[in-house]
């Protein structure tokens, strides 16, 4: 199955109310406009960037005279379409380029590291990972399998070490090895935000000391089944760090997609990876076209 068809099918809790909504659709009036934006609101669209596609949808079928369903939801799937903009690549200049990826424990970061190296190694990067996150146990060991899986290599210290000591040698170790990429992971739970962000800056030096001319994308992992919980986490790590862009995991299992719009709304940050499913190929670069064409595809209903 292609990605695309495993996206349509994991949107398919997502867009079943919005197609009920048109299913049931008898004229267009005031009464569809507010069950639209109620279904927008429960799928996590946030109430704000709801409220905002209504009042457009509202002007546009009042300025174009739109009766018919299928016209409606045209326009809505423009509007949608322009309000999440196009999407963005990966920055990856200089080699080796940096990817730091920061998000709290359980969103689904290591796996989402295992696949972005997978997809980076099947596009002819060669790439090395730090294991960043010395303080949660096991966290390099799991690193380990997905690395293993994905053919990249893989630079570790023991539990409880620096984390930028290991960056220091994944950087050393990417330089000797001519890697395209190196991806730092980062620990998932630290004590306050002061501590994120005083590990984030060493790390962030040390970068800025060893490979100077690299671009850096920073990732922040969120779980797209906590819905606006995912846009608070954002709200706080953008805080802290200057987020590049966002990896959205487990965008199959929820009736929340429409938190993609939420954060692209509210936060202004590109959304760069999607993950659908648990297998090291379930995750790929965001599409913009291809999320909006999977969400409007009544074939996976």
């Amino acid at each position: 199955m292609s990605f695309f068809e495993k996206l349509k099918n994991g949107l398919s809790k997502t867009k079943a109310s919005l197609f009920g909504v048109f299913k049931n659709l008898r004229r267009v009036d005031e009464d569809l406009l507010e069950e639209l934006e109620e279904m927008l609101i429960c799928a996590d669209v946030g109430v704000a960037t709801a409220e905002e596609i209504i009042d457009r949808l509202r002007d546009e079928i009042k300025e174009n005279k739109l009766k018919d369903a299928e016209d409606v939801k045209q326009c809505l799937k423009g509007i949608l379409a322009e309000l999440i903009g196009e999407g963005e690549p990966l920055h990856l200049d200089g080699s080796p380029a940096v990817i730091l990826v920061i998000g709290v424990n359980g969103v689904g970061k290591t796996t989402s590291i295992g696949k972005i190296s997978n997809t980076l190694r099947r596009s002819g990067k060669k790439v090395v990972v730090a294991a960043g996150d010395t303080f949660r146990a096991a966290a390099a060991d799991q690193l380990q399998t997905w690395t293993e899986r994905a053919g990249v290599d893989l630079v570790r210290q023991s539990e409880g070490s620096d984390p930028a000591a290991v960056v220091f040698d994944a950087i050393n170790a990417a330089k000797k090895r001519n890697a395209d990429v190196l991806v730092v992971d980062t620990a998932g739970r630290l004590h306050n935000k002061k501590n994120l962000m005083d590990e984030l800056a060493k790390i962030n030096r040390i970068l800025d000391r060893e490979l100077p001319g690299a671009s850096r994308e920073t990732l922040l992992v969120l779980d797209s089944t906590t819905g606006q919980n995912a846009v608070i986490q954002a709200k706080e790590f953008k805080n802290a760090a200057a987020i590049t862009g966002l990896i959205l995991t487990k965008l199959d299992g929820t009736a929340k997609g429409g938190i993609v719009f939420s954060i692209r709304q509210e936060l202004g940050i590109p959304v760069k990876f999607i993950g659908i499913g648990e297998g090291i190929e379930d995750m790929e670069p965001f599409s913009s076209k291809d999320f909006i064409d999977a969400l409007f595809d009544e074939t996976a209903l």
